[in-house]
């Protein structure tokens, strides 16, 4: 296991000639695209990528499917999401790699902790006191994300309703805070670390984490096109496999320090590492003041955590995709199949980069041989 994300890289295999071109929106949970870079894990499985940073996941769905990207750090509805055609061209997409489990939260405004709110109960009891002339507006990521799923299961144990009581925007995850201070929303649901900016600024509360409301959700996925797992299938597992070992690296303790300073960068995350470090090490503050048990915030990796199994493919198809729990049985289980794909995931975990190293040398070496 990789403990020093500043040790030098390892020999690589023989590389491709077009770098990838990787997507990422500054989260916590891009950490594994960027310890890859850093730390030279995609080096060392022979390829080149180039990382290109997105403030938010419409932007990042629409260069996939366009091909202006060749993979993406996503959320785990998009692959269903463009496959259906849903706020897209109908593009045919899936997943071999779970990047993350959970790692969201819920923030509400600070005026709520004032007023003595605590929880959804003691928030469903202050808005009916309060009797708002409008919904209350809250911010999601997507309308395809657990944010909107969790953020909706909160509020409606609130006993809120929908429309009557609150309705939900789009906003990109390092925007929340600033909408918040302007006071355009009431909340948000979010990735770290914008709960945590907003909560050190003073601007408001962590009422719940993704951990309380769906342990172990899968949350990031690494998204492609079919096509380009079709027609670049080497590429294609060494690029999972590359990942999947950043994120044993990121799920390492001894690295928290060095990570957070390396997504503190204004390549990436661009926000304070210490107030990173939170969500790594799982020291979460929902409230100025306050502390919660260390746990886990963010999961990269353990047993089959960044497995993309049949399980988690029908969780994100039923709970996060409008209606997808309507279809008829045997094509809600096939959309499973076609985008969550746990044998992409088996073949990439396979290779080791010593092994592509001997296999591109007799490649090259076969091809550069004369016949007599």
């Amino acid at each position: 296991m990789v403990r020093n994300l500043r040790s030098s890289p390892a020999r690589p295999a023989r590389r491709q000639v077009t770098p990838l071109r990787v997507g990422f929106v500054p989260l916590c949970d891009c950490a594994p695209l960027v310890v890859a870079h850093e730390q030279g894990f995609f080096h060392r499985y022979g390829l080149q990528v180039e990382l290109v940073r997105e403030m938010g996941w419409a932007t990042v769905r629409e260069k996939v499917v366009h091909g202006q990207l060749d993979a993406a750090h996503a959320l785990a509805a998009m692959p269903f999401a463009a496959t259906l055609g849903i706020g897209t061209v109908a593009t045919p997409c899936l997943t071999g790699l779970v990047l993350n489990l959970q790692g969201n939260a819920i923030t509400l405004a600070k005026s709520f902790w004032q007023a003595g709110v605590r929880d959804a109960q003691t928030f469903g009891a202050e808005i009916r006191r309060r009797k708002p002339n409008a919904p209350l507006v809250f911010g999601i990521v997507s309308t395809v994300s657990s944010h909107r799923h969790l953020l909706e299961l909160w509020l409606r144990s609130a006993g809120l309703k929908p429309e009557t009581d609150y309705r939900l925007v789009v906003v990109p995850p390092p925007q929340m805070p600033a909408h918040l201070k302007a006071g355009h929303l009431a909340g948000f649901c979010v990735g770290e670390p914008w709960n945590s900016v907003a909560i050190e600024a003073g601007l408001g509360w962590c009422a719940a984490t993704s951990a309380e409301l769906a342990p172990e959700h899968p949350e990031k996925v690494l998204l492609v096109r079919e096509r380009f797992a079709t027609d670049r299938p080497a590429e294609h597992l060494r690029l999972i496999a590359a990942l999947r070992a950043a994120c044993a690296a990121c799920a390492d303790p001894e690295t928290h320090d060095d990570l957070a300073d390396l997504l503190a960068d204004r390549r990436y995350v661009n926000a304070p590492a210490a107030l990173i470090r939170r969500s790594l090490s799982g020291h979460f503050f929902p409230a100025q003041g306050e502390t919660m048990l260390p746990a886990p915030f963010t999961v990269f990796h353990g047993q089959t955590t960044n497995v993309p199994t049949a399980a988690r493919g029908a969780w994100v198809l039923r709970h996060l995709i409008p209606d997808a729990a309507r279809l008829p049985s045997q094509r809600f289980h096939g959309l499973v199949r076609q985008v969550f794909r746990p044998e992409i995931f088996e073949s990439a975990e396979k290779l080791n980069p010593h092994s592509l190293e001997l296999n591109d040398r007799e490649s090259e070496n076969e091809t550069n041989c004369v016949p007599a």
